[in-house]
């Protein structure tokens, strides 16, 4: 983690912008719940543990801080709450997501799947692709297991 945590000092150096100890515990805990997709709300209860003197809207202006710089991707699953999730190191794209319409869960591909598409953007509509994402509904495994018995 103190890898990940010097990386993303630099990235925010290199913008002219510090890692102060607010931020540091914002990231932290988006590290340590990596796969969890947690919206600002519960970022902010899980640093206020760790951290009681910090607010809610220094974990907002520190997320969305995070979200301009690229270090978070903000995302939204069709449920009206924005949430929060790592960019893999060294990821020129954001990964995807499958989301269950069932019980939520939520399932991301790593594999970049769009690259055919974004060639096609831009020789056919000249359009420069900055970045893409690429989420679908449905109804996972276990929930279409369940479903069966």
């Amino acid at each position: 983690m103190e890898n990940r945590i010097e990386k993303i000092k630099k990235q925010l150096h290199s913008q002219s912008y510090k890692l102060t100890p607010q931020r540091e515990a914002t990231v932290r805990v988006l590290l340590e719940h990596e796969e969890d997709h947690l919206s600002a709300e519960d970022v902010y209860l899980l640093v206020k543990e760790k951290s009681p003197e910090i607010g809610l809207a220094t974990v907002y202006r520190t997320l969305e801080l995070l979200s301009e710089l690229k270090v978070v991707d903000k995302i939204n699953f069709g449920d009206g709450v924005s949430r929060y999730d790592l960019r893999k190191e060294g990821a020129e794209h954001f990964h995807h997501h499958l989301v269950c319409v069932e019980c939520g869960s939520v399932q991301e591909i790593e594999e970049d799947l769009l690259g055919d598409v974004e060639e096609t953007i831009e020789s056919q509509w000249e359009f420069q692709v900055k970045d893409h994402r690429l989420t679908f509904h449905g109804i996972c495994k276990q929930c279409q297991n369940n479903g069966n018995e």
